[in-house]
């Protein structure tokens, strides 16, 4: 397995060689409302509602004091913008009482924050300010690994756990960026591009149709 997945992220790292975040952010408070709009829906969607939203908001302190209804239409193409207008609201209401208006730097305070989990915090704190926790693992993450054998698990946190066993620390941001890069280009959910995947020879295509 040790061999299987170096290569695995070899072929990746050539394959994306600048695989990173896809939401645009200026700041850990603009990437936390970013992550917290892009759970279903895409990412392209989110930096549309943003773009907008981050003129308007500039502080933790903006968001806490949002009008709900008002916060709901603004980002209402998002999709299920009701949960995630109180997350957001909610979090910085925390962040402005707790945290003197700054977003956490560690786990266990990020995960103290409404709507907040793993997910969220683990891209908060590798993309935002650099630290490396854990891995983050989203619906495109969790899709791949599964289909490449990395985990039999279907909970992210197992997941993350499976594949931070797998993986050296210094390859555990690199793994997310290069797993969702995957995902989107090739391993799709519902029509994987299998005969041009760069993984093929690698992969067990677990859950994946095997004709063709």
């Amino acid at each position: 397995m040790e061999k299987r997945i170096s290569e695995i992220l070899r072929i990746l790292k050539a394959k994306y060689p600048s695989a990173t975040t896809a939401l645009i952010h200026r700041d850990p408070l603009q990437l936390l409302v970013a992550t917290i709009l892009s759970a279903q829906c895409t990412d392209a969607r989110v930096n549309i509602v943003t773009k907008e939203l981050f003129r308007k908001y500039k502080t933790a302190g903006d968001y806490a004091n949002a009008d709900l209804k008002e916060f709901e239409q603004e980002i209402r193409s998002t999709g299920f913008y009701r949960n995630k207008a109180r997350s957001i609201i909610n979090s910085c209401r925390m962040i402005v009482e707790k945290f003197n208006g700054r977003v956490p730097r560690t786990m266990d305070e990020l995960l103290l924050l409404p709507g907040v989990a793993r997910k969220t915090a683990n891209i908060v704190l590798s993309e935002g300010y650099g630290i490396v926790e854990g891995i983050a693992v989203d619906t495109h993450v969790k899709r791949v690994s599964f289909r490449l054998g990395l985990t039999e698990n279907t909970v992210p946190e197992k997941i993350e756990q499976d594949l931070m066993k797998l993986l050296p620390r210094n390859e555990w941001r690199n793994v997310t960026n290069l797993l969702i890069s995957h995902g989107r280009e090739t391993c799709m959910a519902k029509l994987p591009r299998c005969s041009v995947c760069i993984l093929k020879k690698l992969c067990p295509r677990n859950s994946v149709e095997k004709s063709g």
